[in-house]
């Protein structure tokens, strides 16, 4: 069973993402970096980046704003989709991927993404429970799909990504 209320929050979210989306790729980043996540009940300043993936199926970039944290040198995203039993899109394009690029605020890099597994998930995992508490009802939500933590490395500076 889902999270309660995440469909509902997936679909109360949608035009906050929208809008969200706007504001950082028109801004280059200056906007947009830090967002306001009350919509989900969380009464909280977060740090968002976009992460840019290539569609499995249909094969055209896309761009998710995710919350982050930043642990042992690397940014980390949850692939929570707010406690669905499924996964996100995102996370399923990204295993499909070798590279990745991302954006954080105004700056964008290409680098390497990787799951992180066993004591160092745990540790990760409590670090991001830290920065959105939410996270903890996520997984127990999500049934017995485990909440992937994926950690971002870049590689190298790239250009911003454009509306």
């Amino acid at each position: 069973m889902a999270f309660e209320g995440s469909e509902s929050l997936l679909s109360r979210s949608r035009d906050f993402v929208r809008d969200h989306m706007a504001a950082y790729l028109d801004s280059g980043g200056r906007e947009g970096h830090i967002v306001d996540v009350s919509h989900t009940g969380v009464e909280r300043l977060l740090p968002t980046l976009l992460l840019q993936t290539i569609g499995r199926k249909s094969g055209r970039p896309l761009l998710v704003p995710l919350i982050y944290g930043f642990h042992g040198g690397e940014w980390v995203v949850i692939a929570s989709k707010a406690g669905s039993t499924s996964h996100p899109a995102w996370y399923l394009n990204l295993r499909e991927m070798e590279e990745v690029r991302f954006q954080v605020g105004g700056q964008c890099f290409r680098g390497h993404w990787r799951e992180a597994q066993g004591t160092e998930k745990a540790a990760v995992w409590d670090y991001m429970c830290g920065v959105f508490p939410p996270y903890a009802d996520y997984q127990a939500a999500a049934g017995e799909r485990d909440i992937p933590v994926i950690l971002l490395r870049p590689a190298a500076v790239m250009p911003v990504f454009q509306p």
